[in-house]
């Protein structure tokens, strides 16, 4: 099997079911924006130390895959009978939202806003934090189409998301030894 079809050369694309929508589409920025997403989760983890959390990044990841492909597909019943399932459901963002209490209780309070940046794994999750909530805004986007249903927990999964990337910021920066630098 090839990677290239040719069939997107026009400016379409495939969603899952067959219908082609173009490129531009809010769906396809939906899951693109998802998609791209993922792939800063993944660079996060590729940075030292690699063993940071990474069960529970590569958990959303697969989560992730999960919701971009809720998001790719136009009709549900389609979607449940390929994936078994809904795609995503509450007890995702009760995990992150877990995750968020642990890491939150071993870090300092927050006095004022503080810029992103700090050791490699803590910068780059704070670039997958800004990524994730660009995903979010997509998702919201693509829920005010006409005709457009999109599950309230992807919207609830994404913001938590963007909360947890940024406790685990923190938290990396902190085990690197760097502090964070108020604004």
């Amino acid at each position: 099997m090839k990677i290239y079809t040719k069939k997107g050369d026009a400016g379409e694309t495939g969603l899952f079911g067959g219908e082609r929508v173009p490129k531009d589409h809010p769906r396809v920025a939906a899951y693109g924006d998802v998609d791209e997403l993922n792939a800063s989760i993944g660079l996060a983890r590729a940075f030292e130390p690699r063993d940071f959390e990474d069960a529970l990044l590569q958990a959303i990841q697969r989560d992730l895959f999960a919701i971009g492909a809720v998001l790719a597909t136009p009709d549900p019943a389609r979607l449940i009978k390929a994936l078994g399932g809904p795609g995503i459901a509450d007890p995702a963002v009760a995990q992150l939202e877990a995750a968020i209490d642990r890491h939150e209780a071993t870090l300092p309070p927050l006095k004022s806003f503080i810029l992103p940046g700090g050791a490699s794994k803590g910068a780059a999750l704070h670039m997958a934090r800004t990524v994730c909530r660009r995903a979010e805004r997509s998702v919201v986007g693509l829920g005010r189409v006409g005709g457009t249903a999109v599950s309230p927990v992807i919207g609830r999964y994404l913001n938590r998301l963007s909360d947890l990337l940024f406790v685990l910021a923190r938290a990396a920066n902190r085990d690197a030894g760097q502090g964070d630098i108020p604004w």
